[in-house]
């Protein structure tokens, strides 16, 4: 199968302040994560909040820039691309938010708004782009009547398919879901994502889905990636990653998923203690102070992420 997007290695670190040493201290998003998406797949990018997920997400379009690592397009580095060159791939590469309101300029009608990226990429003309617009608006399920209204008038889960119609506009083949659904009522995160699942078929779509609600990533995505503190720790098909978790850190999300039935219990692995800082990460394994499986190599060597089965890749020294 052809691969779209592939990164190798690909670190971002922020620095924020200097310290004991009078050095500046670097906070590690992402720390190291080497992964590909397939043609016409959704991966999921999944993990506690502040585990780098948002950061790589950005980095695969060159929103951010990394600080090491390569980013590979349709088999062509674009890592280090300037703004020009970037150009041409602009448009074949969109994102969609998490925030349905924030991501949308007040000022601006919706129309207009979905109507920003092919002007900004100089598609069409007025009239055409104004025929692409409401096309686009049925599609997401949204009246032509409303292409004058402003983002306010409209709830969030509208505001939401008025984002993803803008992220369709330049008909790109890549699109990073960026927590897309996370700030919507539980009842509308279900029509966002059976939207998004019919769209990702309808046009052929390579989706990064970036969640850290598992229940949705589990409807949604033919593969996942499970980050903890900058790194990979586990990723295999949607299939077996649910089935049977290899890595105790995805296994104690996996139970932590509720089942929608008074009846059944399950046990659930509760992590004790914090995630540690990315400013300063432990050695040896980042995830060694809350296993509960840790061994005396665990605080000392840092695991690779290995291949144990055809397509399955775990970084743990259970398996390494």
């Amino acid at each position: 199968m052809k691969k779209l997007i592939e990164v190798k290695d690909l670190k971002k670190w922020f620095y924020v302040g200097k310290g004991a040493a009078g050095k500046r201290e670097a906070l590690r998003a992402v720390d190291g994560v080497s992964f590909f998406i397939n043609n016409r797949e959704v991966m999921g990018l999944v993990g506690e909040s502040g585990c780098g997920k948002t950061t790589c997400g950005k980095m695969l379009l060159r929103i951010i820039d990394p600080t090491y690592g390569s980013i590979f397009f349709d088999n062509e580095e674009i890592t280090h691309l300037d703004k020009n060159k970037m150009q041409r791939f602009r448009r074949r590469m969109m994102i969609i938010y998490q925030d349905p309101f924030g991501s949308l300029d007040p000022r601006m009608r919706i129309g207009q708004a979905i109507a920003e990226p092919l002007e900004v990429h100089n598609i069409g003309k007025p009239r055409e782009r104004e025929e692409k617009v409401i096309e686009l608006m049925k599609k997401v399920g949204l009246s032509s009547d409303q292409i004058n209204r402003y983002p306010h008038e409209f709830s969030g889960g509208q505001r939401q398919r008025i984002g993803i119609a803008r992220a369709l506009a330049t008909n790109p083949e890549f699109i990073v879901a960026d927590e897309s659904v996370s700030a919507l009522d539980v009842s509308i995160q279900a029509q966002i994502i059976n939207l998004l699942k019919q769209l990702q078929e309808e046009f052929g779509l390579t989706l990064l889905f970036v969640a850290h609600d598992l229940s949705v990533v589990k409807h949604i995505c033919d593969r996942v990636a499970v980050m903890y503190l900058g790194k990979i720790m586990e990723m295999a098909d949607k299939k077996s990653l649910f089935s049977n978790p290899k890595h105790p850190y995805t296994q104690a999300l996996l139970s932590a998923i509720p089942i929608p039935d008074p009846k059944k219990r399950k046990k659930q692995e509760i992590l004790m203690g914090d995630v540690p800082s990315p400013v300063n990460p432990p050695a040896g394994c980042r995830f060694h102070t809350r296993c509960p499986k840790v061994m005396d190599i665990c605080k000392k060597e840092e695991p690779y992420l290995k291949e144990v089965k055809p397509d399955y890749y775990v970084a743990c020294h259970l398996y390494n």
